[in-house]
């Protein structure tokens, strides 16, 4: 423990600006930018069409990464952030995006090449810890010319109700597997329909097929594991069955998968978090219904729920079909006050996914939420399945629409809004696109048993590397800016630190010396 808090104190203290003070970006300043936000689709066997591992591969790839972030098509984040922000965001602020064109617009320079920028690895595995359950989808080679919405029926054989804490997917085949929906249920409906398709599970689009399936759990590529926090979980129902509706995107030939989901229980008495569609399509919730499209329109349906009690959220997720363009959820209470949930102002069936609020949203009696979605039934609607366009109405098949937001809540109880979500803080997207520079003073140099430092900007996370680029040590802190450090216990050699904060990146060989 004394060496780890030694190295912890030298990590901290050697380290001087490298963007803040150049003129072009380097590749030691936009490879974290990459690997943060884009390899979790682009990279070996990644559901995107190429690799963005490595400086040879984006160099490669320069331009178009600059184009389609300028642009705001990628990294891929439907929500709107200046509508709601949450946990976990994969947005670009202005001077991320102005730094990969920079970068672009002047070759792509490496930098330093004596500094190596270690790779990120592939997980492949579960990121969970002290897995309950883990369900595989038997093998099955996909072969299709079409989408292909596969659901495969799971038997969990408990014994008795159990609380989930946490839950991810596990791609088989990361390559073809585009989303994935994870239900449960207890009927016999979906085991009914697997049996009756010869192949392995049963073609099913938008849900299950069955009533009384529940959705507990989105997969996209690059989506964490939903982590409850402490003392709340999700019920899994004692002889319930997990169903996966995986998304095989067309085109595929011959490539076999074998899907996995992980499961965090316990018999704990928890506080159940319930997963609901308090917004949908029912005639009931709709104030303009029924859910109905004819061919060569455009319509804009609205459903709203009232709010009797205190509530807890946690999350949501909007759910349309191929017609619908616009989704929107928020709040109006008697005064006309307005709360923000979310809006997808360009809707895209691919790319839906789980959305947690940073903090917990606390809902107050009285409130009446609302559902906006906007839907387009012409020629014009690229994703339209119909052509020419046929009148649409509410179902489960390709053909039909839904009008579905799923929240994740519970009872509200005092200290509720005091929860959060995501261990970073939340990126500033504002507009500002000339990097903040950063001062920094070091004393001695090279670092013997002790030294003083001082910076004006206020540093997150450290992270020391070895000259190849391997990872020693990494730690998270607390907005130091100054103090006093013994250095005495690390070995002596050349290093790479790599400083970050809310406004740069830092990278610097740095040398230790006794």
């Amino acid at each position: 423990m004394k060496q780890a808090k030694s190295i912890f104190l030298i990590v901290f203290c050697l380290f001087a600006t490298h963007y803040a003070n150049a003129q072009t970006p380097t590749w030691l300043d936009i490879s974290s930018i990459i690997y943060k936000n884009c390899t979790q689709c682009h990279s070996a066997g990644g559901i995107a069409p190429f690799s963005l591992v490595g400086y040879t591969n984006c160099k490669n790839m320069a331009s178009s990464i600059a184009s389609s972030t300028q642009s705001k098509r990628m990294p891929p984040w439907p929500a709107d952030p200046k509508y709601r922000r949450y946990a976990h965001e994969r947005v670009l602020n202005a001077t991320e995006i102005e730094m990969l064109k920079k970068w672009a617009d002047n070759d792509a320079p490496y930098g330093d090449t004596t500094i190596k920028i270690a790779d990120p690895n592939q997980n492949n595995g579960t990121q969970l810890k002290n897995i309950s359950l883990m369900l595989k989808m038997p093998n099955y080679t996909v072969n299709t010319s079409t989408d292909e919405y596969r659901c495969f029926v799971l038997p969990t054989n408990l014994t008795q109700n159990q609380f989930a804490t946490a839950l991810e997917v596990i791609p088989g085949n990361r390559s073809i597997v585009h989303h994935v929906l994870v239900f449960q249920d207890t009927s016999s409906i979906p085991t009914a329909k697997d049996l009756a398709d010869p192949k392995p599970g049963y073609l099913a689009f938008g849900g299950t097929g069955s009533p009384t399936s529940q959705l507990i759990g989105v997969y996209v590529p690059g989506q964490e594991p939903f982590v409850f926090p402490a003392g709340f979980g999700t019920k899994i129902l004692k002889n319930t069955k997990i169903i996966l509706q995986v998304h095989y995107p067309k085109g595929i030939s011959n490539q076999l998968d074998s899907t996995k989901v992980a499961l965090k229980l316990t018999t704990s008495n928890l506080r159940q978090v319930l997963i609901d569609p308090i917004l949908n399509h029912n005639n009931n919730n709709m104030t303009n219904g029924p859910l109905y499209i004819p061919a060569n329109q455009t319509k804009t349906f609205f459903n709203k729920y009232y709010v009797g009690g205190k509530a807890t959220v946690f999350a949501c997720a909007p759910h349309m079909h191929l017609i619908g363009q616009k989704i929107k959820a928020y709040g109006l209470n008697a005064n006309g006050d307005t709360t923000k949930i979310i809006n997808i102002p360009n809707w895209d069936f691919h790319w839906q996914r789980t959305y947690s609020f940073y903090q917990p949203l606390i809902i107050n009696p009285g409130l009446t939420l609302w559902g906006e979605a906007y839907y387009n039934n012409t020629a014009s609607n690229l994703f339209n399945p119909n052509s020419p366009p046929l009148a649409v109405s509410k179902g489960e098949s390709t053909t039909d629409e839904m009008m579905l937001i799923y929240f994740w809540y519970t009872s509200y109880q005092a200290g509720d809004e005091n929860i959060v979500m995501d261990s970073l803080p939340l990126k500033n997207l504002s507009s500002v696109i000339n990097p903040v520079k950063n001062s920094v003073n070091i004393a001695p140099i090279p670092a013997n048993q002790s030294l003083q430092f001082s910076s004006n900007l206020a540093i997150t996370q450290i992270t020391l590397f070895s000259l190849e680029g391997q990872k020693i040590i990494e730690y998270q802190v607390d907005n130091q800016k100054n103090g006093s450090i013994n250095c005495q216990y690390q070995p002596d050699g050349m290093y790479i630190l790599e400083l970050k904060s809310e406004q740069t990146i830092t990278r610097k060989k740095i040398l230790i010396a006794h």
